[in-house]
């Protein structure tokens, strides 16, 4: 079998991928020793075990320690079959489950195959039981690290402990790790990098056991699903929090799934606009020519504006002075939800002929799947795309959208893990059917637009240029929030909701969850960050939660993602000198190394509060200060940014910047 040369990043704490291994060693199908029920396998840092019996994973490092990966399948897999090798790897079954089960070494990693000859479950692997285990990174938004021992986490305030996470629909990532022992950010510790390719039909369920958090995997095989198929990749790493997205971006590099910013802006050079870019939704005034010059002459000279297409949508003459600004301008769209046409609530879920209902996405009863805010249906992309040749229903809309001379385009929840199965009579299709026909719409749209999309999940990587959400570490407690509409805002008056312009004060609990930086890691960019770029959901616009603007911003820099803003005639006054001072300071950095990849992450301080970020070969050093203690000359609130053409760090300490 031909041999690969792979890429592959163990994140060393200096420099992640600087330092990155070549594996050459470890033949795709190597078959490794077995010895009874003990199964080995070569893996770059050591050697992984695996008992045939149970599934029960160790691994044995290069500097003598054993690690506990994963501990027996929960429930009974019945007595297992023989062990035999094949070209694809040693394989085994548990005839009375129904599995078969095949373990390779795969570019440095264990990868464990599972089929199954009917419906069923599978609770495995069963992680983070290894004594060392330390700390858990969880790819929720941008990414958390997690202390197994921490005691907001191990309660209810945390939301975690006792809760199930789709890993399809619920996480950024497909993935989920443990530091081991000593190390974390200093690299000098051990981990374990969890990576499901299976992602769909897969779940991760939190318990805390003696104070101690663990993760245990489960997968449903389901044939009308199309998840009979179960693969689990399992990587040893340095410990240091963002190992797991590095082996990730390894991964999708290896598998040819790895998308290139810089190359999206060769096919389309509008793309390069979003360097150095700050987000907005517009309202009012600020969609117009003049609102427009206004955020010009305050000195902000990148910007992409979005607006929705409801009444007072921006006009030509708007879009024409963005773009003679510099800046991007699109509209806000959704191919997902459908209405009656006479009763629509919004022009987005109005279409023509018979869309509405014959495209709805059917439950296996028959009756519609109820779509946003229990509006309409949930319009079903297979429908789409079969009717697309004949029909032009998404052409016709995307057109008439862009008339007024738009360049860039946000398509609403079509990147997200909100999939569909869909029983509806000549547009059958799975979760991962649903997938490939929103990818193959949104490849069409993204050849002559600046195409965004929703918290996009890294399926859709190659595709997107830009996200707005997978930078927020959403918490359930935020939906019951933004639902309290007294508290959040609704959706009025029509030139500035109070839903995007009102600010709120987070609940404790859900500002620790969501904000507190010391679990805060960056695990997305590490793995997409040359890829796309990635922003925060966009009705958390910058203003919108103002207790926690001086963090927002610190993280925002050190994780090179610009900031959403939300901006009408009146925000324009009072907040476009602060966004303005803002914008100057990211631009130059971003426009450095928007295109290049996140090298290294680590905490330069034992309470986590001091960060330290590196992009490219050095292009880019960031320092963050989020504590309540002046580091190193680096005031407490302040960031620092070095470009490699610096002789001194560039400062910025937002909580000082004003109108």
């Amino acid at each position: 079998m031909r041999r690969r040369r792979g890429t592959r990043v163990l994140a060393a704490s200096l420099a992640l991928g600087a330092t990155a291994l070549g594996i050459t060693g470890c033949d795709s199908a190597s078959a490794g020793t077995v010895e009874g029920r003990r199964l080995e396998l070569p893996v770059t840092g050591g050697t992984a075990v695996v008992d045939t019996g149970s599934l029960a994973v160790t691994a044995r490092t290069g500097d003598g320690k054993k690690l506990v990966l994963s501990d027996p399948a929960a429930g009974q897999l019945g007595e297992p079959g023989p062990v035999t090798r094949t070209a694809a790897g040693v394989r085994w079954n548990y005839p009375a489950k129904g599995l078969s089960v095949t373990a390779r070494s795969d570019d440095g990693r264990l990868r464990i195959t599972l089929r199954s000859d009917r419906d069923g479950s599978l609770a495995w692997p069963v992680t983070g039981t290894d004594p060392a285990a330390s700390a858990v990174q969880l790819p929720r938004g941008e990414g958390l690290d997690i202390p197994v021992r921490d005691a907001f986490w191990n309660s209810e305030k945390g939301g975690l402990a006792g809760s199930k996470v789709d890993v399809g629909a619920e996480l950024s990532l497909p993935l989920w790790g443990y530091s081991l022992g000593g190390g974390g950010a200093t690299g000098r510790g051990h981990g374990v990098s969890y990576l499901t390719p299976t992602d769909l039909g897969t779940s991760l369920r939190f318990a805390s056991a003696g104070g101690r958090l663990r993760a245990t995997a489960a997968h449903a095989f389901d044939a009308g699903e199309g998840t009979r198929t179960y693969s689990v990749s399992f990587s040893l790493t340095d410990g240091n929090p963002v190992a797991p997205a590095a082996d990730y971006r390894s991964y999708l590099a290896q598998t040819g799934q790895l998308g290139s910013l810089r190359r999206k802006i060769e096919k389309n050079p509008a793309n390069g606009k979003l360097l150095g870019a700050f987000h907005a939704y517009l309202w009012g005034e600020a969609r117009t020519a003049s609102g427009v010059g206004r955020l010009k002459r305050l000195g902000v000279d990148r910007m992409w504006l979005g607006y929705d297409s409801g009444p007072g949508a921006m006009d030509a003459p708007g879009v024409r002075a963005a773009q003679q600004a510099g800046y991007l301008v699109g509209p806000y769209d959704s191919f997902a939800n459908g209405q009656d046409p006479r009763t629509a609530d919004s022009p987005t879920s109005a279409w023509p002929g018979r869309v509405y209902p014959d495209f709805c996405v059917r439950k296996a009863d028959g009756t519609a799947q109820t779509g946003f805010g229990g509006r309409g249906c949930y319009l079903s992309s297979r429908a789409f795309e079969k009717a697309e040749p004949t029909k032009h229903y998404l052409a016709d809309r995307t057109r008439s959208m862009v008339a007024n001379g738009a360049d860039s385009y946000f398509l609403d929840v079509d990147a997200t893990g909100e999939l569909f199965r869909d029983h509806g009579a000549g547009h059958q299709m799975t979760k991962a059917g649903d997938r490939e026909s929103r990818l193959a719409r949104m490849r069409r749209l993204a050849k002559g637009l600046v195409l965004g999309s929703e918290t996009a999940q890294p399926w859709a990587n190659q595709v997107l240029a830009f996200d707005h959400g997978a930078g927020t570490p959403v918490a359930d407690g935020l939906w019951k929030l933004e639902r309290d509409r007294p508290t959040w805002g609704g959706y009025y008056p029509q030139n500035a909701p109070k839903a995007f312009f009102k600010p709120v004060r987070l609940p404790a609990e859900l500002a620790t969850a969501m904000y507190d930086p010391k679990y805060r890691v960056p695990l997305y960019e590490t793995a997409l960050h040359s890829s796309l770029v990635n922003a925060e959901r966009w009705e958390l616009s910058y203003d919108k939660l103002p207790a926690q603007k001086t963090t927002r911003a610190l993280l925002a820099m050190l994780y090179n993602t610009p900031l959403n803003f939300v901006l009408d005639g009146p925000t324009l006054t009072k907040n476009g000198p602060e966004l303005a001072a803002l914008q100057r300071y990211f631009a130059p950095l971003h426009r450095a190394s928007g295109t290049e990849r996140m090298t290294s992450f680590r905490w330069l301080t034992g309470d986590r509060t001091v960060q330290r970020t590196v992009f490219g070969d050095g292009t880019l050093t960031v320092t963050a200060n989020f504590g309540n203690k002046a580091h190193q000359g680096l005031p407490p609130g302040c960031v620092d940014a070095k470009l490699h053409t610096d002789t001194q760090p560039r400062r910025l300490c937002p909580a000082r910047v004003g109108g």
